[in-house]
């Protein structure tokens, strides 16, 4: 009888163990096998809450990676300026803009220097190189040019094909109606580069009979407009 019970108790405890060992191999083999499907969802976007979080830090590697790239380019991008030239020949002024759509005048321009040759003053004449507007001459991207007052007022802005932009800061005796003279730092500049000619020029900008040298030095400053103004600043160096 004793022996009996004792081999059903042991029957019962051998039963107790397989059957506990088995759950706890299932229970491991289920949790791998939810591993490997989370991973894989994880790649397909369909990732638990959980997984979300590594996936989003995965992208945020990537778009780091994208972003240093992208600032990669952006420092071997041109940048224009006055003091970096830019490689190749820098637009122009007379193709940059319809200036069909400003208004025309023709006139007879000339050129003239701060110098005895031209103003009567020498270069220690306390009044050497200063214009009627109270300015100082300026061969630039926007140039200090002379008129008749009357016809175009001190601050006029006028587009001159050839010269680039002038602004009227100064008047002459013999700078009567649609005549214009023309800023040059040499006389050599006015023979080579200009001379005397009849064309047409465009008013950009009507003055009001005032010029500062901040104006003046914020025209040519203007940041926009540097790559034109390399072609002005290099006419000035030949």
């Amino acid at each position: 009888m004793n022996k009996t019970i004792k081999r059903i108790l042991m029957s019962v405890l051998f039963c107790i163990a397989v059957f506990t060992t088995f759950q706890t191999l299932s229970g491991i083999k289920v949790k791998a096998a939810t591993v490997d499907v989370e991973i894989e969802n994880s790649y397909n976007g369909q990732a638990g809450a959980d997984d979300n979080r590594t996936y989003h830090n995965n992208s945020y590697k990537s778009l780091d990676i994208s972003l240093k790239s992208l600032n990669h380019i952006d420092t071997i991008a041109t940048k224009i300026s006055s003091s970096n030239p830019v490689k190749g020949n820098p637009p122009k002024l007379e193709d940059a803009f319809n200036w069909s759509e400003y208004p025309k005048v023709t006139v007879t321009a000339t050129g003239y220097t701060a110098g005895v040759e031209s103003t009567g003053k020498y270069a220690n004449d306390p009044e050497y190189g200063i214009t009627f507007s109270g300015v100082k001459v300026k061969r630039d991207l926007y140039s200090t040019i002379a008129a008749d007052l009357n016809v175009f007022p001190i601050g006029t802005i006028l587009f001159i094909p050839g010269y680039g932009y002038g602004v009227v800061a100064d008047k002459g005796g013999a700078i009567q109606g649609n005549r214009l003279d023309l800023y040059y730092e040499t006389v050599d500049d006015v023979y080579q580069q200009w001379g005397k000619k009849t064309l047409d020029v465009y008013v950009v900008q009507k003055g009001e009979g005032k010029l500062t040298e901040k104006e003046l030095s914020e025209l040519n400053d203007n940041k926009k407009m540097q790559v034109f103004r390399q072609q002005y600043v290099k006419m000035k160096k030949e």
